[in-house]
C-alpha cells in the first residue's frame, strides 16, 4: 500500500501539471502513455512491438490519435483515418502469408482490436482536453468520476461486500462495492458541481455520472478478464505497485468515449 501511495503521488505530480497545462505537451504525453499501453497489451500476445505488425500498429495508433485540429496532415494526403486502417489491414493480412500462417488472422484480429481500443480512449483524452477551460473541467470531472468510483468501491466493498460481482473476472469485487462507488461518485461529482460548474444541468449530471460510473467499472473488468485470459498479473510493471499504463487507465478507456457519446446526446 506505501509503494502504490508514493507510485500514484508522484505520477499525480508528474501528469496532473501537463494536463492542466494542455496543447503540446499534454497531446505528446498522451501519445507517449497511448504507445506505452500498445506495447503492454501486445505483449500478453507475445507481439514484439519492435516486429512488422507491433511497428504498423503503433503508427496506426499514431494517426489515430491525431487531434482533430491536425487533420490537414491526413487530409494532405487525401485519406481520412478510415482509409488509412483499411489499408493496414491489407498489410497485416499479406504479412499472414509472408509469415506462413505463423502471424495468424487472429493475430491481426487481435491487434487491429487493440489499437481501436486504446486509441478511442486515448484520442478522446486528447480532444476533451483541447485547449479551453471547459475541456480542462471536464477531464477532472471523468478522473474524479473514476477515482470516487474506485475509492468507494473498494471500501465499501471491504465494509460490507457479501455479493460478488463477477467472480470469474474479478473476485474481489462485490455488488455492494460496485453500488457504493457509484453513489460515492455522485456525492464528489455534487462538491465538484458547486465549486467547478458544469454545463450540465443537475439531472443531467446525476445520469451522467452514473453512466460513467458503470462504463469506468466495466473498463476496469475488461482489462482484468484480458489479464485473467492471458495468464498475466499486471499489464506491465512501469509503475512500482499499480502495475502497467493500462492497468491504470483502463477505466479512463471506457469514460472519455462514453462522455463524449453522452454530451452529443444531451
Amino acid at each position: 500500500m506505501k509503494q502504490r501511495i508514493i507510485t500514484g503521488v508522484i505520477g499525480a505530480a508528474i501528469l496532473l501539471p501537463i494536463v492542466i497545462y494542455g496543447g503540446l505537451p499534454f497531446t505528446v504525453a498522451a501519445y507517449i502513455l497511448a504507445s506505452i499501453a500498445l506495447y503492454e497489451l501486445l505483449r500478453m500476445k507475445h507481439i514484439p512491438i519492435t516486429s512488422f505488425p507491433g511497428i504498423l500498429s503503433l503508427v496506426l495508433l499514431w494517426i489515430f490519435l491525431l487531434p482533430n485540429g491536425y487533420q490537414e496532415i491526413i487530409t494532405e494526403l487525401t485519406s481520412s483515418k478510415v482509409e488509412v486502417a483499411l489499408l493496414a489491414v491489407l498489410f497485416f493480412l499479406s504479412y499472414t502469408v509472408l509469415k506462413k500462417n505463423k502471424f495468424t488472422f487472429d493475430d491481426v484480429g487481435f491487434v487491429l482490436l487493440a489499437v481501436i481500443y486504446i486509441g478511442i480512449g486515448f484520442f478522446y483524452f486528447i480532444e476533451t482536453r483541447g485547449t479551453t477551460l471547459e475541456g480542462l473541467k471536464y477531464i477532472f470531472y471523468a478522473l474524479i468520476v473514476i477515482w470516487s468510483t474506485d475509492s468507494g468501491a473498494y471500501f465499501i466493498g471491504r465494509a460490507i461486500g457479501k455479493h460478488k460481482l463477477w467472480p470469474e473476472i474479478s473476485p474481489n469485487k462485490t455488488v455492494e462495492g460496485s453500488i457504493g462507488g457509484i453513489v460515492c461518485a455522485l456525492l464528489i461529482v455534487f462538491i465538484y458541481q458547486f465549486f467547478v460548474p458544469l454545463n450540465e444541468s443537475l439531472l443531467t449530471l446525476v445520469v451522467f455520472t452514473i453512466v460513467l460510473s458503470i462504463f469506468g467499472q466495466l473498463g476496469d473488468l475488461v482489462e482484468s478478464a484480458l489479464k485473467r485470459h492471458f495468464l498475466v498479473k499486471d499489464s506491465g510493471n512501469i509503475l512500482p505497485g499499480h502495475g502497467g499504463i493500462l492497468d491504470r487507465f483502463d477505466s479512463l478507456l471506457f469514460v472519455l468515449p462514453v462522455l463524449h457519446f453522452l454530451q452529443l446526446m444531451f
